[in-house]
Protein backbone atom coordinates (compact mmCIF):
# COMPACT_ATOMS: atom_id res chain seq x y z
CA UNK A 1 0.00 0.00 0.00
CA UNK A 2 2.76 2.46 1.15
CA UNK A 3 4.84 1.37 -2.40
CA UNK A 4 1.98 2.25 -4.35
CA UNK A 5 1.35 5.71 -2.72
CA UNK A 6 5.08 6.49 -3.09
CA UNK A 7 4.54 5.45 -6.72
CA UNK A 8 1.89 7.33 -7.10
CA UNK A 9 3.62 10.97 -5.85
CA UNK A 10 7.08 10.19 -7.31
CA UNK A 11 4.97 10.28 -10.95
CA UNK A 12 6.69 12.02 -13.71
CA UNK A 13 5.16 15.87 -13.64
CA UNK A 14 5.97 15.66 -9.17
CA UNK A 15 9.69 14.47 -10.58
CA UNK A 16 9.56 17.19 -13.07
CA UNK A 17 8.81 19.75 -10.06
CA UNK A 18 11.71 18.71 -7.98
CA UNK A 19 13.84 18.78 -10.97
CA UNK A 20 13.06 22.02 -11.41
CA UNK A 21 13.92 23.19 -7.95
CA UNK A 22 17.29 21.26 -8.27
CA UNK A 23 18.12 23.35 -11.65
CA UNK A 24 17.11 26.72 -9.81
CA UNK A 25 20.68 27.06 -7.51
CA UNK A 26 22.76 25.17 -10.49
CA UNK A 27 21.25 28.57 -12.33
CA UNK A 28 21.89 31.21 -9.71
CA UNK A 29 25.63 29.59 -9.21
CA UNK A 30 25.55 29.73 -13.04
CA UNK A 31 25.08 33.62 -13.10
CA UNK A 32 27.36 34.54 -10.19
CA UNK A 33 30.57 31.96 -10.36
CA UNK A 34 30.80 31.18 -14.03
CA UNK A 35 32.84 34.38 -14.48
CA UNK A 36 35.69 32.95 -13.03
CA UNK A 37 35.70 30.39 -15.54
CA UNK A 38 35.62 32.32 -18.53
CA UNK A 39 35.34 35.71 -19.13
CA UNK A 40 33.35 35.41 -22.80
CA UNK A 41 30.10 37.68 -22.34
CA UNK A 42 28.19 35.20 -24.65
CA UNK A 43 28.86 32.39 -22.65
CA UNK A 44 28.03 34.32 -19.14
CA UNK A 45 24.94 35.24 -20.95
CA UNK A 46 23.43 31.95 -22.90
CA UNK A 47 24.37 28.90 -20.24
CA UNK A 48 22.48 30.90 -17.24
CA UNK A 49 19.23 31.12 -20.12
CA UNK A 50 19.38 28.12 -21.49
CA UNK A 51 19.31 26.65 -17.86
CA UNK A 52 16.64 29.30 -16.86
CA UNK A 53 14.69 28.10 -19.83
CA UNK A 54 14.85 24.29 -19.05
CA UNK A 55 13.39 24.94 -15.79
CA UNK A 56 10.45 26.89 -17.69
CA UNK A 57 10.33 23.80 -19.93
CA UNK A 58 9.67 21.52 -16.75
CA UNK A 59 6.88 24.16 -15.42
CA UNK A 60 5.28 23.55 -18.89
CA UNK A 61 5.59 19.77 -19.28
CA UNK A 62 4.79 19.35 -15.30
CA UNK A 63 1.04 20.70 -15.73
CA UNK A 64 0.45 19.37 -19.58
CA UNK A 65 1.46 15.62 -18.54
CA UNK A 66 -0.30 15.93 -15.11
CA UNK A 67 -3.66 16.91 -16.82
CA UNK A 68 -3.30 14.36 -19.89
CA UNK A 69 -2.72 11.22 -18.20
CA UNK A 70 -4.81 12.33 -14.77
CA UNK A 71 -1.51 11.76 -12.37
CA UNK A 72 -2.67 15.25 -10.35
CA UNK A 73 -1.59 14.80 -6.36
CA UNK A 74 -2.10 16.89 -3.58
CA UNK A 75 1.59 16.58 -3.42
CA UNK A 76 1.64 17.95 -7.19
CA UNK A 77 -0.69 20.85 -6.02
CA UNK A 78 1.70 21.93 -3.58
CA UNK A 79 4.92 21.05 -5.29
CA UNK A 80 4.10 22.99 -8.87
CA UNK A 81 3.43 26.46 -7.52
CA UNK A 82 6.53 26.15 -4.96
CA UNK A 83 8.80 25.11 -7.46
CA UNK A 84 7.66 28.01 -9.44
CA UNK A 85 8.36 30.22 -6.96
CA UNK A 86 11.98 29.21 -6.40
CA UNK A 87 12.31 29.59 -10.09
CA UNK A 88 11.37 33.59 -10.69
CA UNK A 89 12.67 34.34 -7.10
CA UNK A 90 16.30 33.05 -7.62
CA UNK A 91 16.23 34.93 -10.99
CA UNK A 92 15.17 38.42 -9.15
CA UNK A 93 17.65 37.73 -6.35
CA UNK A 94 20.06 37.22 -9.05
CA UNK A 95 19.41 40.48 -10.83
CA UNK A 96 19.62 42.58 -7.51
CA UNK A 97 23.01 41.22 -6.39
CA UNK A 98 24.90 40.53 -9.57
CA UNK A 99 27.08 43.30 -11.00
CA UNK A 100 26.21 42.01 -14.98
CA UNK A 101 22.32 43.74 -13.89
CA UNK A 102 23.70 46.94 -12.24
CA UNK A 103 22.44 49.28 -15.06
CA UNK A 104 18.85 48.15 -14.21
CA UNK A 105 19.30 47.76 -10.22
CA UNK A 106 17.12 50.78 -9.27
CA UNK A 107 14.34 49.74 -11.05
CA UNK A 108 14.48 46.23 -10.52
CA UNK A 109 14.62 46.16 -6.57
CA UNK A 110 10.98 47.69 -7.41
CA UNK A 111 9.91 45.11 -9.79
CA UNK A 112 11.55 42.49 -7.55
CA UNK A 113 9.42 43.36 -4.70
CA UNK A 114 6.72 44.00 -6.74
CA UNK A 115 6.64 40.31 -7.72
CA UNK A 116 7.57 38.94 -4.45
CA UNK A 117 4.73 40.38 -2.82
CA UNK A 118 2.17 39.91 -5.41
CA UNK A 119 3.09 35.96 -5.16
CA UNK A 120 3.71 35.83 -1.58
CA UNK A 121 0.19 37.20 -1.06
CA UNK A 122 -1.52 35.48 -3.75
CA UNK A 123 0.12 32.23 -2.74
CA UNK A 124 -1.23 32.93 0.89
CA UNK A 125 -5.38 33.26 -0.17
CA UNK A 126 -4.72 30.24 -2.22
CA UNK A 127 -3.19 28.13 0.60
CA UNK A 128 -6.30 29.54 2.99
CA UNK A 129 -9.49 28.76 0.45
CA UNK A 130 -7.85 25.74 -0.99
CA UNK A 131 -8.29 24.38 3.06
CA UNK A 132 -12.14 24.49 2.49
CA UNK A 133 -11.35 22.48 -0.45
CA UNK A 134 -11.95 25.22 -2.80
CA UNK A 135 -9.65 25.54 -5.99
CA UNK A 136 -9.19 28.72 -8.44
CA UNK A 137 -7.73 27.97 -11.67
CA UNK A 138 -5.30 30.15 -13.05
CA UNK A 139 -6.61 33.36 -15.05
CA UNK A 140 -5.53 34.98 -18.15
CA UNK A 141 -3.95 37.49 -16.47
CA UNK A 142 -2.30 34.55 -14.42
CA UNK A 143 -0.61 32.94 -17.49
CA UNK A 144 0.20 36.69 -19.23
CA UNK A 145 2.10 37.16 -16.17
CA UNK A 146 3.65 33.92 -16.24
CA UNK A 147 4.27 34.50 -19.54
CA UNK A 148 5.81 37.90 -19.04
CA UNK A 149 7.94 37.08 -16.19
CA UNK A 150 9.49 34.12 -18.49
CA UNK A 151 10.31 36.54 -21.37
CA UNK A 152 11.60 39.48 -19.33
CA UNK A 153 13.71 37.15 -17.08
CA UNK A 154 15.45 35.29 -20.20
CA UNK A 155 15.83 39.34 -22.11
CA UNK A 156 17.36 40.41 -18.89
CA UNK A 157 19.40 37.19 -18.58
CA UNK A 158 20.94 37.19 -22.58
CA UNK A 159 21.07 41.38 -22.50
CA UNK A 160 24.21 41.94 -21.13
CA UNK A 161 26.00 40.10 -23.80
CA UNK A 162 24.68 42.78 -26.72
CA UNK A 163 24.13 45.18 -24.51
CA UNK A 164 23.37 49.00 -26.36
CA UNK A 165 22.03 51.98 -26.26
CA UNK A 166 18.81 50.22 -27.89
CA UNK A 167 18.30 47.33 -25.51
CA UNK A 168 17.64 49.43 -22.37
CA UNK A 169 14.38 51.08 -23.63
CA UNK A 170 13.48 47.58 -24.55
CA UNK A 171 14.57 46.42 -21.13
CA UNK A 172 12.31 48.69 -19.55
CA UNK A 173 9.67 48.39 -21.52
CA UNK A 174 9.48 44.61 -20.97
CA UNK A 175 9.74 45.20 -17.20
CA UNK A 176 6.64 47.75 -17.21
CA UNK A 177 4.47 45.07 -18.90
CA UNK A 178 5.80 42.60 -16.54
CA UNK A 179 4.79 45.01 -13.67
CA UNK A 180 1.18 45.19 -15.52
CA UNK A 181 0.55 41.44 -15.73
CA UNK A 182 1.65 41.05 -12.43
CA UNK A 183 -0.39 43.60 -10.68
CA UNK A 184 -3.74 42.75 -12.64
CA UNK A 185 -3.34 39.06 -12.37
CA UNK A 186 -3.06 39.96 -8.13
CA UNK A 187 -5.66 41.99 -8.08
CA UNK A 188 -7.87 39.07 -10.31
CA UNK A 189 -6.70 36.80 -7.81
CA UNK A 190 -7.83 38.82 -4.91
CA UNK A 191 -11.06 39.84 -6.91
CA UNK A 192 -11.83 35.75 -7.00
CA UNK A 193 -10.54 34.40 -3.97
CA UNK A 194 -11.86 37.68 -1.24
CA UNK A 195 -15.09 36.31 -0.91
CA UNK A 196 -14.28 33.14 0.57
CA UNK A 197 -11.28 34.20 2.67
CA UNK A 198 -14.06 36.57 3.89
CA UNK A 199 -16.64 33.81 4.37
CA UNK A 200 -19.36 35.16 1.87
CA UNK A 201 -18.78 32.02 -0.02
Amino acid sequence: MQDNQTQRIMNVPNILSLLRMVLVPVFMASVFYLRYLTGNPWVLACVPAALFAVTSLTDMLDGKIARRYGLITDFGKFLDPLADKFMVFGALICFVSDEAFAPYRGVLVWVAALVMLRELGVTSLRLVVAARGVVVPASIWGKLKTVSQIFVILFLLLEPAFRSGATAPIAYAAMAVMCVTTLFSGIDYLRALWPYVAGKK
